[in-house]
């Protein structure tokens, strides 16, 4: 499976009791996370998505609820082949019937883009600015998704482009090449992310991944990856698409994130 990983730029996990039990106790409290007026900020596209970033109150163990600690195959995988680290909040991002839609102050360009290409993106670079330049603002270590709800596959499944990691990582690689390790978190590196992203549109076969409570995937840092448009006929619950994110970020920063796996 790592051999798969290291090449493909994610794995998917099969349906995990010791995960079924985790969303035991963590689906009430992303159930009450969506609903709190404090995180009222994170309803978006016109009411299609919760972004929910930080919004599930786990411990840096995965501990939410009564729970105990986040495990299972996938954590196990992780530990072993690429490095547990302690947790953030996870991410409820939860998609409704309807999206997407426009998100706040979104130009046309993003919202067509959101819609043709899946708002696809490696995380942890954020435009800034008038001109939404890209630095790696968050080095992240890896992705970890857990869905937390039934919902049909076509109910704006996540989308990964296949080894789409090996493209942006060289990418990333020549445009740090020779530069201080310390001061790699400055480099503008939004033309070589630009192209990368269209070479990878050309050259990698977009994979949807659907899945169900107790299964789960995992993405490499430098995949590229979004979210699909919910189907005419996709089905879920009132809960809609639910599913919990964590991708801790690395101690070693920017030098660290360039580096492989």
């Amino acid at each position: 499976m790592v051999e798969a990983f290291l090449k493909r730029g994610w794995v998917r996990f099969p349906r995990d009791p010791v995960l079924l039990d985790w969303i035991g106790h963590a689906l009430p409290v992303a159930r009450a996370a969506v609903g709190d007026p404090v995180h009222a900020q994170w309803q978006d596209c016109e009411g299609t998505w919760f972004i929910g970033v930080d919004a599930l109150p786990n411990d840096a163990q995965g501990r939410v609820g009564n729970s105990g600690p986040l495990d299972g195959q996938a954590v196990e995988f992780i530990r072993r082949h690429l490095g547990l680290h302690p947790l953030h909040k996870g991410q409820v991002s939860v998609i409704y019937p309807g999206y997407p839609r426009p998100r706040r102050g979104e130009g046309e360009a993003a919202t067509r883009y959101r819609a043709r290409r899946d708002a696809a993106h490696v995380d942890g670079l954020k435009p800034t600015g008038p001109d939404r330049r890209r630095r790696v603002d968050e080095p992240h270590a890896w992705i970890l998704g857990l869905p937390l709800t039934e919902a049909g596959a076509d109910a704006a499944p996540m989308v990964v482009w296949d080894e789409s990691h090996r493209v942006l990582g060289a990418a990333f690689a020549r445009a740090f090449e020779g530069l201080p390790r310390d001061r790699l978190h400055e480099v503008d590196i939004t033309d070589a992310y630009q192209a990368a992203r269209r070479e990878v549109f050309d050259t990698c076969a977009r994979i949807e991944l659907p899945a169900r409570p107790g299964e789960a995937y995992l993405l490499h840092r430098h995949c590229l990856h979004g979210v699909a448009p919910w189907g005419e006929s996709a089905a879920s619950g009132p809960d809609g698409r639910m599913i919990a994110y964590f991708r801790p970020e690395l101690p070693g920063g920017v030098a660290e994130w360039i580096e492989t796996p």
